[in-house]
């Protein structure tokens, strides 16, 4: 089980990172590592595939699309819970000292310590209870997270569904038993950008 979880964290932070050559090259060693899994192959082959068979600077263009221009689909799970109010700096606070307390350098590359594919691999590579009280800690951003990759039919859905098997109880039914089992309500002491609402998630951004 523990192979299994070390794989899928691995491969899920390989397949929702920014796409790029170095990126191409490893898929091989990904599809022969999850085929040990057959249920888990399943949930990333329609991904790999898509990386597989495009070329990069389309795989590249689909991913800025859907990542990096909106925030229906936001890597940063801290997002989705608190939105972009002044008590997610603590939240972040909490990211980075549990990278601290490994014995390994965490490298963040510019990004916030609350980014998925990093959460992953720190689970996947470093530290894997530690990473994956995080993803627990979590669970209800990954859970909104793979509606709103539902919603818009990405294959990547699957991924997050993975993802969410490894850890503890099932999957919620919808949107609202997500609210629910976190307790959502808006964010409030809005600074900068709009609080998060997850009530807003149904409406297709321009």
């Amino acid at each position: 089980m523990t192979k299994r979880q070390r794989i899928i964290y691995l491969a899920a932070a390989w397949c929702l990172s920014y796409p790029d050559e170095e990126l191409i090259g490893r898929l091989p060693l990904m599809r022969a590592a999850l085929a040990e899994f057959p249920g888990a192959v399943q949930d990333f082959d329609d991904v790999l595939t898509h990386l597989e068979s495009e070329p990069l600077t389309a795989v590249q263009a689909s991913y800025v699309q859907e990542f990096d221009l909106g925030r229906r689909h936001a890597l940063h799970l801290s997002y989705w819970t608190d939105g972009d109010t002044r008590r997610r700096g603590e939240v972040l606070g909490n990211f980075k000292k549990a990278y601290r307390q490994s014995e390994i350098l965490v490298d963040t590359r510019g990004e916030l310590p609350d980014y998925l594919p990093m959460v992953l691999e720190y689970a996947a590579v470093v530290d894997l209870a530690a990473g994956r009280d995080l993803l627990t800690r979590y669970r209800a951003s990954l859970e909104m997270l793979r509606f709103g990759l539902l919603r818009d039919s990405l294959p990547h859905a699957r991924i997050l569904q993975a993802i969410c098997a490894t850890l503890p109880g099932k999957s919620p039914a919808d949107e609202q038993a997500v609210m629910r089992m976190a307790g959502y309500g808006p964010p409030t002491e809005a600074v900068g950008l709009d609080p998060y609402d997850p009530r807003l998630l149904p409406v297709k951004e321009a």
